[in-house]
């Protein structure tokens, strides 16, 4: 299974993840209607679904020759309390987590970023 910071690093990931997010609790999306709502090609949708289902962010059920998409919030959890526990460290003045992780040439910052809106957004959708 990829790392989950892997998984939602790519920005169109992390939409198609709003986008399942919206569609509310148990709430599915088909390939279709995502490449709608994106206005991206079929096959990208397709690609970065798989990332994503393997990653275990999304799951899927199969319907025929259809496939519809929902979201899976459990699978990130673990990275909301990653975050949650960067924004309470005892030598810190401030409960925001670090917002510029550059680290050996990867920028990883505004993808923090994302997901720390996006969790304070969800926040009690997840299972705890």
């Amino acid at each position: 299974m990829a790392d989950v910071f892997d998984v939602v690093a790519d920005p169109t990931r992390r939409d198609i993840v709003r986008l399942l997010h919206s569609a509310g609790a148990g709430g599915e999306m088909s390939v279709g209607e995502l490449v709608e709502a994106l206005g991206i090609t079929q096959p990208t949708v397709s690609k970065h679904l798989k990332v994503l289902r393997e990653g275990g962010v999304v799951g899927v059920r199969e319907e025929g020759q259809h496939r519809y998409y929902r979201f899976e919030p459990s699978a990130l959890a673990a990275l909301e309390q990653w975050l949650h526990t960067l924004g309470h460290r005892p030598d810190s003045t401030t409960s925001e987590p670090f917002r510029d992780l550059t680290f050996a040439g990867r920028a990883v910052g505004g993808t923090v970023r994302d997901l720390q809106q996006w969790l304070q957004h969800s926040r009690g959708q997840f299972s705890r």
